[in-house]
């Protein structure tokens, strides 16, 4: 029996919601106890529904971009307060306005990589972003001046911030846990990228590099642009010496300047070590 044929063998669950809205209006139908479950936010929200909770936000996202055919993803990721270089004068610190060619090289890298994929029948290394401004912004910008299309991981914050505007709307997720965002990053991972940015991007690369590093993750290609900006904020060599890492973990990355420079890493990777599926087990 498949999915399709179960599906018809119980009475639809979007009938049973139009129906409820149906019954007669008494104190018994308006108390929440005779909410459909699955419909009752307020349920939904208590505490111990979070592992509810984190099971339907692994779920959704994976399965539309399953059915939507999304084969691997190349990561980018990078700070939100990088400005576009139209928009540097306007930068918060004269710091960030320096660090605004990054966002042309992002958009550039991202472009040639969905041009990569024009064409095929497969979605493969499909550009995927935190979904927000700056460097994010200009992943899912590349992808859209190639014709491609491209996803995006927002999340909740105090600040809410819209996605931008280049994601395919198709693949426009939102996420309330930080933890199943990061797994819905590097599950289809081919590549990484990171780019100049805060705690969240640290948060990010570190994360990756341990899983990487433990085995708990397949090892790709993962390139830090800006040799300059990764070096002055971390000292690589010191965490080597001083023996909390092993000199072999420093070959786990690579520094690039250029999109260019990145594409043809990544084309070198892809000939030698054929993907096998899933980047996460």
């Amino acid at each position: 029996m498949t999915s399709k044929d179960r599906s018809g063998v119980f009475r639809d669950a979007h009938s049973d919601i139009e129906t409820a809205h149906d019954v007669p209006d008494t104190p018994q139908t308006r108390a929440p106890s005779y909410r459909l479950a699955f419909v009752d936010d307020d349920f939904l929200s208590r505490a111990e529904l979070r592992p509810v909770r984190l099971q339907l936000e692994l779920l959704k996202p994976q399965m539309v971009m399953d059915e939507y055919g999304i084969e691997s993803t190349v990561v980018l990721m990078g700070g939100a307060r990088i400005p576009r270089p139209e928009d540097k004068a306007s930068a918060r610190t004269q710091a960030l306005a320096e660090l605004s060619h990054y966002y042309d090289e992002a958009r550039e890298f991202s472009r040639l990589m969905t041009l990569r994929g024009i064409g095929s029948a497969r979605h493969r290394n499909v550009i995927c972003t935190g979904g927000g401004p700056g460097v994010m912004e200009a992943g899912n910008r590349g992808a859209a001046d190639a014709g491609g299309i491209s996803i995006g991981l927002n999340i909740v914050l105090p600040h809410e911030q819209a996605p931008n505007e280049f994601i395919t709307p198709d693949l426009c997720f939102n996420f309330h846990y930080f933890a199943i965002r990061k797994m819905h990053f590097l599950m289809r991972a081919n590549a990484v990228c990171m780019f100049p940015g805060g705690f969240g991007t640290l948060d990010e690369m570190f994360e990756s590099l341990t899983l990487i590093q433990t085995e708990r993750m397949r090892r790709v290609p993962f390139l830090l642009f800006g040799e300059d900006f990764w070096r002055r904020i971390i000292n690589w060599d010191a965490l080597a010496e001083a023996g909390t890492i092993s000199d072999e973990d420093l070959a786990l990355f690579q520094f690039v300047e250029t999109a260019a420079e990145a594409v043809e890493i990544i084309d070198r990777w892809s000939e030698a070590n054929p993907a096998p599926g899933s980047t996460l087990g």
